[in-house]
């Protein structure tokens, strides 16, 4: 199996940027700085593992570990001397003991006639763990690093302290050009496993996209026959990724755990999430879920409509932390007893109904990469429409904008079952739920796995079409 699919994209612009350090000219500062982002587990340190063993030049690589400032230098030396860098035996004999020492050394023994690289990878410890981290590589960066052809590589799980390294108040800003790391799409996915474009659907909200656990997915093989082989295996990557990332992502002390189980539960409304988080006050709830959007765990989210609406709903954003918040967290005890064949069982009973809701982002997604088209204009905007009691709910909307739209561009159905085509009744109660919300002809289409019977759509879409919307143009 290839390891490195999907990635074809980032590949290239690791070696564009490499490229750019390797034409510049000193006048210039040749020294040019990458800030990477993604969710733990996207794979980022094995993609720039990969990109720097391709690019065949001096280079270190530094993982820090989240230790104390004085643990984290030392790891910094003991990278340095074991990289390939020309001068790496000067580090060994000077042995800095603080920082901006460091990184005035490390400076010395980058190469001056040739590109090398340098990756500082999990920079948000240092950023906790160093006094004044921000500032001293600043000064290390402008001063002394961006002088040599050096590509400065920094890369981080944490999102928003990555984005905040690079915001309007903070010393590094500007000197790094961002680049998020996403989850392997459905395309790359189908690609990866051989599967078709509705299996490659399903396979995406189970893995998230990641590839350490698409890897471990036998190429052409079923969601059950996969499924199957990880619940048998109690340190399947399936299993162990979701509860290694929020060990690390959420302190004891904080709520945002207690709430994301809420949500991973089905929970979607602030009343209802907090009565399942035991009744947590509502500051304590706002603090929690602000702290997991924050981290682009959770998405809040408003209908789309003419009118303000105040009726904001949450999910959990990552399709894999989904499926396992909802299928496999509660009940690992489960599985550690050697009976994941029940645990089989009651994904296989609310596999359907949980699919149908899961899938909506994602299928909203690859809408917004189809159009526009011959049958519907390119949508800015598109989400869903509902009422509190949810007498009327839409699957899709599309409009100008969001959340208080201008013009509406078309409303629409999303029906994902096996063997249940979008029919006359869907269509009825779709123009039912139109009429409540506008009295205009606004254009109607069907997202359906299993196809459309019967006329009345202004477009229609497949598996197929939506997965296409995921490949290079």
């Amino acid at each position: 199996m290839e390891r490195f699919i999907g990635r074809d994209r980032e590949l290239q612009a690791l070696r564009q940027a490499l490229k750019q350090v390797d034409q510049a000219t000193a006048s210039t500062k040749p020294g040019r700085c990458l800030l990477m982002r993604g969710r733990r587990r996207i794979g980022k340190s094995s993609l720039v593992e990969e990109f720097v063993q391709r690019a065949d030049v001096p280079y270190v690589f530094f993982t820090a570990a989240g230790e104390s400032s004085e643990g984290e230098l030392s790891e910094l030396r003991e990278s340095v001397a074991s990289s390939n860098l020309p001068g790496r035996g000067l580090f060994a004999e000077e042995a800095p003991e603080q920082w901006n020492a460091a990184f005035r050394l490390l400076a010395e023994v980058l190469p001056a006639d040739e590109p090398s690289v340098v990756v500082i990878d999990e920079v948000p410890y240092l950023m906790k763990s160093v006094d004044s981290f921000e500032g001293l590589l600043q000064r290390a960066w402008d001063r002394l690093l961006s002088r040599k052809p050096v590509l400065l590589l920094l890369v981080g799980s944490d999102l928003s302290m990555m984005e905040a390294l690079n915001s309007y108040d903070r010393p590094f800003h500007q000197r790094g050009r961002e680049m998020v790391l996403g989850p392997l799409n459905p395309a790359d996915i189908s690609g990866m496993l051989d599967l078709d474009a509705a299996s490659a659907f399903d396979a995406a909200l189970i893995t998230g996209g990641l590839p350490l656990i698409c890897r471990e997915w036998p190429r052409g093989a079923g969601t059950w026959e996969f499924l199957r082989e990880s619940l048998n295996n109690p340190i399947s990557a399936l299993l162990v990724s979701a509860e290694r990332s929020l060990a690390a992502e959420f302190p004891p002390q904080a709520m945002g755990r207690e709430v994301l189980n809420a949500i991973g539960s089905g929970e979607r409304t602030f009343a209802n999430i907090a009565r399942a988080a035991g009744g947590i006050a509502h500051t304590t709830l706002s603090r929690a879920t602000e702290l997991l959007t924050s981290k682009g765990i959770v998405a809040a989210e408003l209908p789309i409509s003419l009118r303000p609406s105040k009726e904001r709903r949450y999910r959990v954003a990552d399709p894999y932390l989904r499926f396992w918040l909802a299928f496999l967290g509660p009940h690992m005890a489960e599985v550690e007893r050697l009976r994941g064949d029940l645990t089989l069982e009651r994904i296989k009973r609310q596999w359907t109904s949980w699919r149908g809701r899961a899938v909506e982002p994602l299928l909203r997604e690859s809408l917004t990469r189809i159009l526009p088209d011959e049958s519907l204009p390119a949508a800015p905007a598109v989400g869903g429409y509902w009422t509190r009691s949810n007498d009327v709910e839409i699957d899709l909307v599309g409009a100008d904008r969001e959340p208080v739209a201008q013009r509406l561009l078309f409303f629409g159905s999303i029906k994902w079952l096996e063997h249940a085509p979008f029919d006359s009744h869907d269509l009825a109660a779709l123009h039912k739920h139109r009429a409540a919300v506008t009295d205009e002809p606004v254009p109607l289409v069907a997202l359906s796995r299993s196809g459309v019977v019967g006329d009345g759509l202004r477009a229609a879409y497949g598996p197929e079409e939506l997965l296409r919307a995921w490949r290079p143009s």
